[in-house]
């Protein structure tokens, strides 16, 4: 059982087979569609960019025999693609690649992992890194959470000639890093569409980040991993980028426009899992709050605007 198998043929999850392909792992991605990327040799999630010969390609997941597996599906299909594949992925070593939480479950992808595998040995890789940027060989630093004996054997092995994996035994923030920062980046988005300016911008992501903070916290999460890659540097990245999914989903909401609807955008299900479980454990979190009261339709952007600008004084 050598090698390393990718799960998931959308951007982030083919830019990744890529690099370690690249970096001369043997590497197979695994696609629900799998024939006409193994035809074309290109996914059409990254269009333009080749996929190499040494790059395997396959539709049947019960044949794959790596012992490290990425699991790049998306946040709100995890819990059910694990259900699914329960049975054979059971045991090996699983690296969730999804960020955000589980609207039904509450959960995150580490704890749907153990739920789901409970003899699996799960890991996280989040942080800073856009598939487009992965897929053209441009530098790129992630954090690789692992608390487990083997993780310096597993960050050797998921590291790349153009990827650099940092790791961390904090998976609760790591995997909340990588989560709120997506809320976040759709309210930048937002500010930034609706012509509030930079000013404004540069603000809510501040306050944003304290929100972040508080949140992980609270649920054991070490306040330094915050402050790294998988925290503040993911946040600043996707809140400042036309590149986001998720900033771009904002930016078309400012806009007053309709966001593309076929695109992923996991910030919007994670902005109404968090505010549900801040109210519930009692942390105070308005960014989040209002966000979710605007993709909910409960409220408008000016209304949002209001809301923040009102709340009382306080000391930073």
């Amino acid at each position: 059982m050598n090698g390393v198998a990718v799960l998931g043929a959308g951007a982030f999850g083919t830019a990744l087979a890529l690099v370690l392909a690249r970096s001369g792992r043997e590497v197979t991605l695994w696609a629900r569609d799998a024939r006409p990327i193994a035809e074309r040799r290109e996914s059409p999630r990254l269009p333009g960019v080749p996929l190499p010969e040494t790059l395997a390609v396959t539709g049947d997941l019960n044949g794959i025999t790596a012992q490290t597996v990425l699991l790049a599906v998306p946040m709100q299909a995890l819990a059910g693609f694990l259900d699914q594949h329960a049975t054979v992925l059971n045991g090996r070593q699983l690296v969730g690649c999804s960020k955000g939480i589980d609207l039904a479950t509450g959960l995150g992808p580490s704890a749907l992992i153990r739920a789901a595998c409970p003899a699996a040995c799960p890991a996280l890789i989040s942080g800073p890194g856009f598939a487009a940027d992965l897929a053209a060989g441009l530098p790129t630093a992630l954090t690789l959470a692992c608390d487990a004996p083997e993780a310096p054997a597993l960050q050797d092995r998921l590291s790349g000639d153009t990827l650099r994996l940092y790791l961390s035994t904090d998976l609760t923030g790591v995997e909340l890093g990588g989560a709120v920062k997506n809320v976040i980046a759709i309210a930048c988005g937002i500010v930034i569409g609706a012509g509030l300016g930079e000013s404004a911008r540069a603000a809510l992501l501040t306050r944003g980040y304290a929100e972040m903070l508080r949140y992980a916290v609270a649920q054991g999460a070490q306040e330094r991993t915050l402050a790294g890659l998988s925290g503040l540097g993911d946040l600043v990245l996707t809140s400042v980028s036309e590149k986001s999914r998720n900033f771009r989903h904002g930016l078309a909401i400012g806009r007053g426009t309709v966001p593309d609807a076929s695109v992923t955008v996991e910030g919007v299900a994670t902005a109404r899992a968090l505010d549900a479980k801040a109210r519930q454990q009692g942390i105070e979190m308005p960014v989040t709050s209002v966000l979710a009261a605007v993709l909910e339709g409960r409220m408008d952007v000016a209304g949002a605007m209001r809301e923040l600008l009102a709340r009382p004084l306080k000391a930073e």
